[in-house]
């Protein structure tokens, strides 16, 4: 399930690329393992069709966050926004599993003033202030999405859920991941499981084939999935979900996305 050229136009934390392509958004790792602390890693976050390719433009990383392994925030260093990548390094000084996400958190209004269209897009505490209590034919919809990878320095430590939007809490470490053995993920939704989610899982590399090859899953009443992984290398998962339950007052559409790039290894 790509994510729509207009979805990633609309969210804080992507470009617009170029129009027409739908893009797929993700923040890719140097590496996912390092065995010991002091090192660095180097991201690149962007916008693509391709996986893990830099055709569309840079993910905007003005909202990115980075949680050390004992729940502190880690602050990146050298980011740069190029036009068709944004990166940034993390001096990993600890050991521990680290948690670099980009999250956006929008609300998105149309409507007619005077018989002319108005649009409107926002934080979600500044709804009042912009669209009009009177607005004729309006449209409103809160959209959700976080976009993430980890890296474990040493030992890895738990993966804890955020409790707002949909995301991703592991059962089986995200840097535990080996081919031909199967993992078990569980999605929530503002903290409860997401029943019944469409997963899709896509190799990198599609560039280099005539079809992404996805693997199509879906959670049980518990947001569990199982995912058996079919050969070593990077991963890009896509969930979204659409629902009446926006977490903004007077606005009932939601729209929750989640994006993470995971790397699997040989047996």
């Amino acid at each position: 399930m790509k994510l729509s050229f207009l979805r990633v136009a609309l969210l804080s934390l992507s470009l617009a690329p170029a129009a027409g392509f739908a893009a797929r958004a993700w923040i890719l790792p140097s590496q996912t393992i390092v065995a010991r602390s002091g090192g660095w890693v180097t991201f690149d976050a962007a916008n693509s069709d391709d996986l893990f390719s830099f055709n569309q433009g840079a993910m905007q990383v003005d909202a990115l966050s980075v949680t050390g392994g004992d729940g502190a925030a880690v602050a990146p260093q050298n980011l740069a926004k190029g036009k068709t990548r944004s990166s940034f390094d993390l001096d990993l000084r600890a050991s521990g599993t680290y948690r670099v996400a980009v999250a956006g958190d929008v609300v998105m209004a149309r409507w007619e003033e005077d018989g002319k269209p108005k649009r409107w897009r926002g934080a979600p505490t500044e709804v009042a202030a912009n669209i009009p209590a009177n607005a004729a034919k309006l449209e409103v919809e809160q959209m959700q999405r976080r976009v993430e990878t980890f890296v474990t320095v040493g030992t890895p430590t738990e993966v804890k859920g955020v409790g707002t939007g949909l995301e991703l809490v592991p059962a089986r470490h995200p840097n535990d991941l080996y081919a031909g053995e199967p993992a078990r993920f569980r999605f929530l939704l503002d903290g409860k499981p997401a029943k019944d989610l469409a997963v899709e899982i896509i190799a990198g590399g599609t560039r280099y084939r005539d079809a992404p090859a996805a693997l199509e899953l879906k959670t049980d009443a518990d947001g569990m999935v199982t995912i058996t992984w079919p050969a070593p290398g990077l991963y890009w998962l896509d969930a979204e979900i659409q629902d009446e339950k926006a977490t903004v007052p007077g606005v009932k559409k939601r729209t929750a996305g989640y994006n993470a790039t995971l790397e699997v290894l040989p047996q």
